[in-house]
């Protein structure tokens, strides 16, 4: 676990991974958004064919950062799976795989817009939002309230910043006092710009959490491009 930088909301920390994966110690929590697992047989469904071993290298990514992190809890939010089809189309080594992971820890199934009724024979238990202490986890980002904090998924964030005269950009973390939206997990869910216009309106002054190769590296929203 790259512990480097820690992102608060509502007095809790929380640890942003290189994997992706947001670690919250005082909960020994490890949340993923967006494995989107089977993304890619789904595409070779409407001939669009790519290596189908998206879905492998997913959860092997999934597999170190619980054996880095040992958690407690293990929380997805949402389309964890890339259609309602994805769980018969899984392999039954990846199925194997999947389910060691999920009875590691106490595993809970965030609802999202592609899985709004995950499997039921993977492990744990399915939840359309959950609260972790002040903070409520949820699929897709919604309004907020003053004395409201949230985490979500769904939005795939990307930033990009210009540096010795080359432009780079990664997956990123994106946050601000009340809110937080993590990068998507998955090998092949690709990334939006954190200044298109999904997400206009969502955050006041923020920041960015990019993920590099070695190391996560944070910047004022100022800077992103």
């Amino acid at each position: 676990m790259s512990r480097s930088h820690r992102i608060t909301l509502s007095g809790l920390d929380f640890i942003p991974d290189l994997s992706g994966a947001l670690y919250v110690p005082e909960y020994a929590a490890l949340l993923v958004a967006d494995l989107h697992l089977e993304k890619g047989t789904s595409l070779a469904r409407r001939g669009v064919h790519l290596p189908p071993y998206d879905t492998r290298e997913s959860l092997l990514q999934l597999k170190a950062a619980v054996e880095a992190t040992r958690p407690l809890r293990l929380i997805f939010l949402g389309d964890s799976f890339h259609d309602g089809e994805a769980r018969e189309r899984i392999d039954a080594s990846d199925l194997a795989m999947l389910r060691a992971i999920t009875a590691a820890a106490d595993t809970i199934w965030i609802t999202g817009n592609h899985d709004p009724a995950p499997p039921e024979d993977v492990g744990g238990i399915i939840l359309e939002e959950m609260a972790l202490g002040p903070v409520t986890l949820r699929h897709q980002p919604r309004m907020l309230r003053a004395d409201e904090a949230e985490i979500a998924g769904h939005l795939h964030p990307a930033a990009a910043i210009h540096a010795r005269g080359h432009r780079i950009r990664c997956r990123c973390f994106i946050a601000d006092h009340q809110r937080l939206i993590m990068p998507a997990f998955g090998s092949y869910t690709g990334a939006l710009s954190v200044r298109s216009e999904a997400f206009a309106g969502l955050f006041g002054d923020f920041h960015v959490w990019m993920i590099g190769d070695k190391a996560v590296h944070r910047f004022p929203g100022s800077q992103v491009r």
